[in-house]
């Protein structure tokens, strides 16, 4: 079985979880109905505010987050696969796990998944982020076995890591799950090319279900969810306001697109340029 249907939700979280998770809840309802199998919501999508110079998650232990049950009850309602894109999960150390979870139509715990990759950057005097001052990265790449093949968990800044995709894809997937809260500055620059580049790199559908509007301040997330072929060709965009989007999907078709373009068989070992400028020497 390679044919599936695919639906991102794209939301636009504040402060209030049992509110986000209302109308995340009706957006997923949304997706099933229009026949989704799998469904993925965004990058903190059931907490996410800007409160003076504070950004709130909603930061709960795995024991704790209401999300998480919310998440399990919901999937095993609709007997679909869910991905809940990221929550806020308490760290031993005080930081926080941006963390995935991969919900099987049981309502189990299938897969988890902490971002890799810490979003350090500054745009300008006025718009910068530091991630990496509470949030504790995580170390392990997971490919997530689903009944039409495996598919690739990343979250957000991760998207500018070809490496990670490389991997995933030479690991087995044939998806890539990319939800995020891409900012609106970042996202109307590199968004779109970027989610295009990591299908046509890794010959992988690509899945990435974004986060849209204002959470307060000048907090505002881009949207334009995307479910990108292996091709590179967008099946499915959202625009900037709340919706769902969704795609049919045939896992068959990242094998064909590898089969036209092997380039993960074609990578090749170099010398780097400073090595071979030492070796002269």
């Amino acid at each position: 079985m390679s044919k599936f249907k695919v639906g991102l939700v794209q939301n636009s979280a504040g402060n209030d979880m049992a509110a986000n998770l209302s109308n995340a809840e009706v957006m997923v309802k949304e997706a099933v109905s229009l026949g989704a199998n799998l469904v993925i919501t965004p990058e903190y999508f059931s907490c996410l505010a800007l409160e003076g110079e504070i950004l709130l998650v909603g930061e709960k232990t795995e024991a704790e987050h209401p999300a998480i049950a919310w998440g399990k009850d919901l999937a095993k309602e609709l007997n679909i696969w869910f991905l809940m894109g990221s929550l806020a999960i308490s760290a031993p150390n005080g930081k926080i796990y941006n963390r995935s979870y991969l919900i099987s139509p049981q309502g189990e715990i299938a897969n988890r998944y902490d971002k890799i990759h810490m979003f350090d950057i500054q745009i300008d005097e006025d718009e910068w982020y530091r991630e990496s001052a509470t949030i504790e990265p995580g170390d392990q790449a997971v490919n997530a076995d689903l009944p039409w093949g495996q598919m690739g968990l990343s979250i957000c800044y991760d998207l500018r890591f070809p490496n990670l995709y490389n991997a995933l894809a030479d690991s087995g997937a044939l998806a890539l799950a990319i939800p995020a809260a891409f900012t609106e500055t970042t996202g109307k620059a590199h968004w779109h090319a970027l989610c295009r580049a990591r299908a046509i790199e890794t010959g992988s559908y690509v899945f990435a279900a974004c986060q849209c509007g204002g959470h307060g301040g000048d907090k505002r997330s881009y949207g334009h969810s995307l479910i990108i072929d292996p091709w590179g060709k967008i099946l499915a965009e959202g625009g900037e306001e709340p919706t769902v989007v969704v795609a049919d999907v045939d896992a068959n078709q990242a094998s064909e697109a590898r089969r036209k373009i092997p380039a993960l068989e074609h990578r090749r070992s170099f010398v780097l340029p400073d090595q071979k400028a030492m070796a002269a020497e």
